[in-house]
This record gives C-alpha cells, sequence and structure tokens, in this order.
C-alpha cells in the first residue's frame, strides 16, 4: 500500500499525505509547499509516507 501512496504523492503530493494523515496540519502545510514549489511538496509528501 505504501508503494501506491508514493506513486500518489509523485503525481499529486496532497493527495499521498491526505491517504496517510487525513486533513491535519502535514496535510495543509504540503499544500502550501506544492503552492510554492512542486518538488519540495513531493519531498515532504515521500517524507510523511516513509515517516510511518
Amino acid at each position: 500500500m505504501d508503494l501506491v501512496r508514493i506513486i500518489l504523492a509523485i503525481i499529486l503530493p496532497p493527495l499521498g499525505v491526505f491517504l496517510q494523515v487525513g486533513l491535519g496540519k502535514h496535510f495543509w502545510l504540503n499544500i502550501l509547499l506544492t503552492l510554492l514549489g512542486y518538488i519540495p511538496g513531493i519531498v515532504h509528501a515521500v517524507y510523511i509516507i516513509a515517516k510511518r
């Protein structure tokens, strides 16, 4: 299941984070990072998924 989340995190980072933690602070932080730059959003999403 983590592989699917990582693939989704690469395509759409906030979706990967949402599937992992829901609508928490990490989700909103990831939306902000994705809006500021696509790569920081991906890095944060993969980090959140790999951490858990």
